[in-house]
């Protein structure tokens, strides 16, 4: 299963048998009144969940994530169809875990298509409540397919107007927009494949509360180069995500030398996050243990 597959099917399993999770209190961008996941250089380590615990209950997801040694969860809005209790049962169990949600995905509508501008602001102002609830301080945003007959500069011009009127609408309650890319193989119509054009996007937003959420295995597959990109653009990025190529497995089982990125991180005193969304070859707890275990050693080194 991709995320692609993933966000289609949010509203299958959610809620699962009931109960939920959630953490303690929240005290700001890249910040937390909980327990932290933190490396040696000064990041910290999170989960993105969508990739592991299927089939659980979403309390039960949590406290296999605690389990592993996380503090920090990312959700792709598996919140989307929650009561108020349900809210409430959140807030309880993740603050009994010491767990923060660091960022959530979940929007729908395009950013490169001017005709889809008004109902995706309406969405970004949609989830905000969603936002307070969970304590989450950064959305995850997705540009959209390539619009047919429509030129690529217009296209990348209208990602930057529609993340521009976004950051007008987070920005005033301390929250941030984070930009993904996402390769030509996973899909193919998806505009955003280039992160050297994804950096640009940021810097002609030039909007603190809009950065860049960096996925290594997207640009693997697109471009390559990874670190020579992060060196050159450290200060544009919150959150990286992390899982090898081929196969979105843990790192280790492919070709990416994770060691080396994360001690570059530690080098560029990267103190963001860096977020693990990998599927998991052998047991999930343990692999993903060993994940957090490893990029903490590389961040001491």
């Amino acid at each position: 299963m991709n995320r692609r597959d993933f966000n289609r099917n949010l509203a299958l399993g959610a809620l699962g048998s009931g109960a939920l999770g959630a953490r303690g209190a929240y005290a700001g961008p890249n910040e937390s009144g909980g327990q932290q996941a933190q490396a040696g250089g000064g990041f910290k380590i999170s989960l993105m969940l969508w990739t592991v615990f299927h089939g659980l209950p979403f309390e039960q997801r949590l406290e296999k994530a605690a389990s592993a040694g996380y503090h920090n969860v990312e959700l792709v809005g598996e919140f989307e169809k929650w009561s108020d209790g349900d809210y409430q049962n959140v807030t309880r169990k993740r603050r009994e875990l010491a767990i923060n949600f660091d960022a959530t995905g979940g929007l729908r509508r395009s950013l490169t298509d001017p005709a889809q501008r008004d109902a995706f602001l309406a969405e970004v102002k949609g989830i905000l409540p969603a936002m307070d609830k969970l304590e989450c301080p950064a959305l995850i945003v997705l540009t959209g397919d390539k619009v047919p007959g429509m030129s690529h500069e217009a296209q990348h011009a209208s990602c930057v107007e529609g993340l521009k009127r976004a950051a007008d609408i987070v920005g005033p309650k301390g929250y941030k927009i984070l930009l993904e890319n996402i390769d030509p193989e996973e899909n193919p119509r998806y505009f955003l494949t280039s992160v050297g054009e994804g950096f640009d996007v940021i810097r002609e937003v030039d909007h603190p509360h809009v950065r860049f959420l960096y996925d290594f295995f997207h640009d693997q597959i697109s471009e390559g180069n990874l670190i020579e990109k992060l060196e050159k653009n450290v200060g544009l990025i919150d959150l990286v995500h992390i899982a090898d190529v081929p196969g979105r497995h843990e790192p280790g089982t492919g070709e990416i030398n994770y060691t080396n990125i994360y001690k570059k991180l530690a080098q560029l005193r990267y103190d963001r996050y860096v977020a693990m969304e990998f599927l998991p070859t052998g047991d999930e707890v343990e692999s993903l243990k060993t994940a957090r275990e490893d990029a903490e050693r590389a961040a001491h080194v």
